[in-house]
């Protein structure tokens, strides 16, 4: 069954798309708990670890998930965890053990309507708890947007090299919409890349001196200096790690900032200006953290305005702003708790805003 998925285009659900991804990557070890709407994940994922001689385990909560994925990476495994938003935030105190930790592993949010339970429809307002720290002390993740099914399987890969390389957890932010819309994706098999050996991990120390791994420093000063060679990752990982993408930006007069599903709307709410002689650019951050603030920010100069959209209160607009600073006009067009909006909605909003 294996070797009919590999390099062929088949019909498969972001969920889905997200849980080969992670295969292909060499993940082997998964822990989640169910919560829609990314069941199909986890579903996936029993079924698949099966296959590959991995690990599945379906834990008895989210924070049970998070700790084994911490003792999972500890002992060298590539591993995952999934859920969806009140899902992830009981996932938190576990995320900034890993960072402290310096933990390799990838957590997907398939984001839900909320604050609290909320409901089981698309929403994008977990931005600040992904990429401003939803947990305790000074530690940020990657953050990775898919706009697409296959963009989804692509960056899962990526994030598994990612967390890899700078020991670091990476969060693939996802939807609702993204977890359960199905398009045709070409499942191939993964580029042989560098091997990041774990030379840290905790895999027994009969002929090497013992590994320690922790996050908890006692002593005086030695927690402020962990802290500050973690900034100098971080800043390591901003210089080297952002990912973006331009459309139609040289001619432009006004641009849309939108990433995810609300990217997908607006591109089609861009056609329907254009029609009108609006000329359209269009930019999307695919690192939400590190965000593209220096792409952005020259891609503005001159323009007419700024339009962000996103499915909750404006929270990406915070960024939006620091990059392209105080002149340029900005405005922002959002739903919330699960509502959406569709491209006819945004292009009467902008017509609005340019009063034509």
């Amino acid at each position: 069954m294996s070797q009919k998925r590999s390099g062929k285009r088949v019909l498969i659900t972001g969920n889905e798309a997200i849980g080969e991804g992670a295969i292909k990557a060499g993940c082997r070890f998964y822990a989640g708990y169910p919560i829609t709407p990314q069941n199909e994940l986890t579903a996936y994922m029993a079924k698949r670890m099966d296959e590959v001689g991995g690990i599945f385990i379906q834990a008895e909560s989210e924070l049970a998930a998070i700790n084994m994925v911490f003792g999972a990476s500890a002992s060298g495994f590539r591993a995952m965890t999934t859920s969806s938003s009140p899902g992830i935030s009981l996932k938190q105190e576990g995320i900034s053990y890993l960072c402290g930790c310096q933990l390799p592993c990838v957590i997907v949010n398939v984001m839900r309507g909320g604050p609290g339970l909320g409901n089981i429809a698309p929403s994008q307002s977990d931005y600040f708890q992904a990429t401003k720290g939803g947990g305790h002390g000074d530690y940020r993740l990657i953050v990775l947007a898919p706009s697409s099914v296959e963009e989804a399987f692509n960056l899962t890969m990526l994030g598994f090299d990612l967390a890899d390389k700078y020991r670091n957890p990476v969060m693939i932010l996802a939807d609702a919409f993204l977890g359960q819309m199905a398009e045709v994706v070409s499942l191939r098999e993964r580029k042989r890349g560098r091997v990041y050996k774990k030379e840290w991990a905790l895999t027994g120390a009969r002929n090497r001196t013992p590994n320690v791994i922790r996050s908890l420093f006692l002593k005086e000063g030695v927690l402020e200096e962990h802290n500050k060679a973690l900034q100098r990752k971080y800043a390591l990982i901003e210089k080297k790690e952002k990912r973006w993408e331009e459309i139609s930006l040289n001619n432009a007069e006004i641009i849309f900032v939108a990433y995810g599903i609300s990217f997908r709307i607006a591109y089609e709410a861009a056609k329907i200006l254009e029609k009108g002689g609006v000329k359209v650019g269009i930019f999307r951050p695919i690192t939400l953290w590190p965000y593209p603030y220096t792409p952005l920010k020259k891609a503005s100069q001159d323009k007419r305005a700024i339009f962000v959209f996103e499915l909750s209160s404006g929270q990406m607009v915070e960024d939006v702003r620091l990059a392209v600073g105080e002149k340029t006009p900005l405005y922002f067009y959002g739903r919330m708790g699960g509502g959406v909006f569709d491209e006819e909605e945004l292009a009467k909003f902008v017509k609005k805003k340019l009063k034509r």
